[in-house]
């Protein structure tokens, strides 16, 4: 199981989820609107649940529903 972060982070873009990242799982660029993880390198430590000031992440099986999506988003931003 992996992490997901979803639209709550649009436009907030707070790092502190990558500052407390173990194995640096978590990107974006600068143009992007909100970060992403990386499902491949996700350890599911849940080191950045708590430091979400905005409740963007979640485990894969608790997103909720109208934020499914973001599952897969999440996988797309770091696939070739």
């Amino acid at each position: 199981m992996t992490y997901v972060i979803t639209e709550p982070c649009i436009g907030e873009k707070d790092a502190s989820c990558v500052d407390v990242c173990p194995v640096d799982c978590i990107h974006a660029r600068e143009e992007d609107e909100q970060y992403y993880i990386d499902p491949r390198v996700c350890i599911d430590c849940g080191a950045c649940l708590p430091v979400c000031p905005v409740k963007a992440i979640y485990e894969e099986s608790a997103v909720p529903a109208r934020w499914h999506q973001y599952i897969a988003i999440n996988a797309d931003y770091f696939a070739p």
